[in-house]
């Protein structure tokens, strides 16, 4: 069973930026995708970001030109810098990692990302 961990969170000022990484406990598989969710308080979870494993990305319309969803394939790593942060990008962020075979989906925890003066 592979273990998601998140890191990244924390607090900042409209504008500002951070950078959330999510490592497997254990580099046993490659992952078709993997990415980020995330949950706002009294809403749904959604699709932030997403990659495959050949670099094709995905993001949700508001996030885009401000995000950046990357990863290390070789370390199963995904990171998502986050630029020009925004009040409404307060959310629990969520990784997310599909196996090869899209037979299981794998979740992180969750690291809080609050944008606030």
């Amino acid at each position: 069973q592979v273990q998601l961990v998140e890191s990244g969170g924390g607090l900042v000022q409209p504008g500002g930026s951070l950078r959330l990484t999510c490592v497997p406990s254990e580099s046993i598989f490659n992952f078709a995708a993997m990415g980020w969710y995330r949950q706002a308080p009294g809403k749904q979870r959604e699709l932030a970001a997403i990659i495959t494993i050949g670099g094709s990305t995905t993001y949700t319309d508001v996030v885009k030109g401000r995000f950046t969803i990357s990863r290390d394939n070789a370390k199963n790593t995904v990171y998502l810098q986050m630029n020009s942060l925004k009040p409404e990008d307060t959310a629990v962020y969520y990784c997310n990692a599909n196996l090869m075979d899209w037979s299981r989906a794998y979740w992180g925890q969750g690291t809080q990302v609050t944008v606030s003066s």
